[in-house]
């Protein structure tokens, strides 16, 4: 799959088949996570590989929205330091954003979790004082394929040379 296509057809899956996803799989995304762009070049992220059905059970109980967490095969929860980049989340998001395109591309689905309580993961993660805890990511073979849903057209949201100014309509 080209980049373009996982762009547009990637989508949050939260339901997950119960086929095994193999190391080298999640490896491979990891590997594509680290190759994000980072602020000075400072890569402040860091990723635990979760397979224990028991660690994925307390996680899912931290994430009000994420009881689907269990489902997946495995989950991958990434760590970033404030101490080695001030833009520690956006660089991690970035990270976090080129694993998720990978997955689609490689025919597997994924979603942030973006609420939970993330002082309590991390002392199940046994993650250090100092260290963020960005998200976990719940990575397994789809058991859903979500419609596309509608974005907002380019003209509503595309302005030229400053706010408001729409851009100019182009016939032909």
């Amino acid at each position: 799959m080209q980049v373009e296509e996982a762009i547009y057809s990637r989508r949050s899956i939260r339901r997950y088949s119960p086929r095994d996803v193999p190391d080298e799989l999640v490896l491979k995304l990891i590997d594509a996570a680290r190759q994000a762009p980072s602020s000075k070049n400072s890569q402040p992220w860091e990723f635990i590989i979760v397979r224990d059905q028991e660690v994925k059970e307390k996680l899912a109980q931290l994430a009000p929205y994420g009881r689907f967490i269990t489902q997946a095969p495995v989950v991958v929860a990434v760590v970033t330091d404030p101490e080695k980049s001030r833009f520690h989340m956006v660089d991690g998001a970035l990270a976090v954003h080129n694993l998720t395109l990978a997955a689609w591309a490689l025919g597997l689905g994924t979603c942030w979790i973006g609420t939970m309580d993330r002082e309590k993961a991390k002392e199940i993660l046994e993650i250090p004082e100092g260290k963020h805890l960005l998200t976990v990511l719940p990575i397994g073979y789809p058991a859903e394929r979500p419609q596309l849903r509608p974005r907002r057209p380019l003209e509503q949201i595309t302005y030229l040379e400053k706010y408001g100014r729409k851009l100019p309509e182009h016939h032909g």
